[in-house]
């Protein structure tokens, strides 16, 4: 790699990383998966989640963000299904009972894990909109031939973000045994509902 490719896609890296760093819905929703249930489910959701956030910031990116603004009906049904899954999903992790047992633990169907890390990821037009102005801003100010290793540089902190983060949870899982497990999901559970009425007092306003 020439020098200047390997300075943007460090770039991309970073920016990446700072990006995901702030306790959000994708990281409330591998931390809670990595808590409550089993190795081999917690690092599928982690897969699934950097997969999900990849194309949210290729889209991002490439400026689907404006496309958003451009026809408002496309935002209001997102914040809609937003609202309305988050809420769901935050609901059933409050209620459910975590265990680190891995012989009772039971995990959630497969399709059932997509669709909630589709959720936590792809129904908040704000991040699509912030996305594209933060990784959109960035994409105009690259010199020629340089998008593809800041963009390249992005998926990798992606990818060792939600890796890393599913690998420190279950790492000191055992800590978070008893009350605090409870405590710790039930706290996972009521954010995320908070988001989706986030979502929810968005849609209002946008509507009246």
């Amino acid at each position: 790699m020439e020098a200047g490719t390997i300075q943007y896609w460090i770039q991309g890296m970073l920016l990446g990383l700072a990006y995901l760093a702030p306790i959000g819905m994708q990281n409330l929703y591998v931390i809670n998966t990595a808590l409550r249930m089993g190795t081999l489910r917690t690092y599928q959701v982690a897969v699934i989640t950097t997969s999900f956030d990849i194309t949210l910031a290729l889209a991002a990116f490439f400026g689907i963000g404006l496309l958003l603004e451009a026809v408002p009906i496309f935002v209001n049904l997102m914040l809609l299904a937003g609202c309305l899954a988050l809420v769901y999903f935050g609901g059933r992790i409050m209620l459910a009972r975590p265990s680190l047992d891995e012989e009772i633990n039971v995990d959630e169907p497969l399709p059932g894990i997509v669709f909630a890390c589709f959720a936590v990821t792809w129904l908040n037009p704000q991040a699509l909109l912030d996305g594209t102005l933060l990784l959109g801003g960035m994409r105009a100010s690259l010199p020629g031939g340089m998008e593809t290793a800041f963009i390249v540089g992005v998926i990798t902190a992606s990818c060792l973000w939600f890796t890393g983060l599913a690998t420190v949870t279950r790492a000191f899982s055992q800590a978070l045994r008893g009350r605090p497990l409870r405590i710790v999901n039930a706290l996972c559970g009521l954010i995320i509902i908070l988001f989706g009425l986030n979502l929810g007092y968005q849609l209002m306003a946008r509507l009246y």
